[in-house]
């Protein structure tokens, strides 16, 4: 029989992982100003997974912030890649000082940084330990071990990091920490400015004031977004072809099941690794798969209605083309593997677009490969008006 963890009951795994320290606060976001003018975000507090990053986004777009520097000893790994990700899609830039904190999972946020300033001993890494949130066997245990590890390397190899940071990480248990000097910042990546100080950590600046140097980018105005942006996905419904949809225990369609959710359960989106959603539902954590789930923050349709999709391209332009050639009114959504998805221009209810189809491919005006989807994973309109 497979030995069975409690649901409180720390998983210490001796795998090459950031830590992440159990969160018992939530994130807070504080806007501030240097004297030089320079604005910024400190992001304060220990990450948890039911932390909403939408207070960050507002601050940073109304405050037209620049850089972001952290008071935390770390928290849940899945945050603190979510909002190492939304700091890079926002264009921010970090920076991290000794007189403040940032390490274990915090570490991870701060890689998200376009420009990433730290002091030499500012930035902390260790072995990562983790909690389980539901019952799990020993192989279930490794498995997720496993998975959380190629996570985090998939995401230092987006920010530009050197994986091999992992490898110092293992060599420091989660009660202990290894705060980087200069030259292992350099070789690992994780700053992308030098300091321009001694290996030696260089005096405090105080914790209320960032200095006005390294240089940083400027945050672009809202209105350069481009429209092929992709916002991160926070919440949303189940919306299954079968009414209901199974929450499994990894991001794996053959894993247990852990529960059933019915059409319209809101979920919480907590993170994602390839193409699922790592979710909070029914007060359990596990995997959906991104076709199974109407995410709030996308424009993907009315939730009832169905979509006709004729054709995908990797590239607007041939979708943009082939619309215009079409005999028929054509749209393209946009798609969160970074396709467009050529569709009917309006929805259906399901009949309706069963039957339309039909009466389309029978005519050959739409190829017989079309197909009817909700469009879970279309993010919006991108063509054409």
């Amino acid at each position: 029989m497979c030995r069975i963890f409690s649901a409180r009951v720390l998983l210490c795994v001796a795998s090459v992982l950031l830590g992440a320290t159990a969160a018992h606060a939530g994130l807070q976001f504080q806007a501030g100003q240097t004297d030089a003018g320079l604005r910024y975000i400190v992001v304060s507090g220990d990450f948890a997974y039911q932390d909403d990053l939408s207070g960050f986004e507002a601050l940073a777009r109304s405050n037209a912030s620049v850089a972001v520097t952290f008071q935390s000893p770390g928290g849940n790994i899945q945050k603190a890649m979510e909002l190492g990700r939304l700091i890079r899609w926002l264009g921010l830039n970090t920076a991290q000082f000794r007189a403040l904190e940032c390490s274990s999972a915090c570490s991870l946020a701060f890689l998200g940084g376009i420009a990433r300033y730290a002091e030499p001993g500012a930035i902390g890494v260790h072995k990562s330990s983790f909690s389980g949130d539901i019952p799990i066997s020993t192989s279930d245990a490794v498995s997720v071990v496993q998975q959380v590890t190629a996570e985090i390397i998939t995401y230092m190899v987006e920010m530009g990091v050197d994986p091999a940071l992992l490898q110092l990480s293992l060599q420091y248990d989660n009660d202990d920490v290894r705060y980087l000097s200069k030259s292992e910042m350099a070789k690992y990546r994780v700053v992308t400015l030098d300091t321009g100080a001694s290996q030696a950590p260089s005096p405090p600046p105080s914790p209320q004031q960032l200095p006005p140097e390294p240089p940083v980018a400027s945050l672009p105005p809202v209105s350069e977004y481009s429209s092929l942006a992709i916002p991160q996905a926070r919440s949303g419904r189940i919306r299954h072809p079968k009414g209901a949809a199974p929450l499994k225990a990894l991001a794996d369609g053959k894993s247990a099941t852990l529960v059933k959710l019915r059409n319209g359960s809101p979920v919480a989106i907590l993170g994602n690794v390839a193409r699922w959603y790592r979710v909070q539902a029914n007060g359990l954590i596990g995997y959906m798969h991104d076709t199974w789930v109407f995410v709030d923050q996308f424009e993907s349709g009315p939730f009832g209605q169905r979509h006709i999709q004729v054709k995908s391209f990797d590239n607007l332009a041939d979708a943009s083309a082939y619309i215009r050639s079409a005999s028929i009114r054509l749209t393209a959504y946009l798609a969160t593997n970074g396709w467009f998805a050529v569709t009917l221009e309006d929805t259906f209810d399901q009949e309706t677009a069963k039957n339309l189809a039909a009466e389309l491919k029978s005519r050959g005006t739409i190829p017989d490969d079309s197909h009817m989807t909700f469009g879970n994973t279309y993010v919006r309109k991108v063509c054409c008006h």
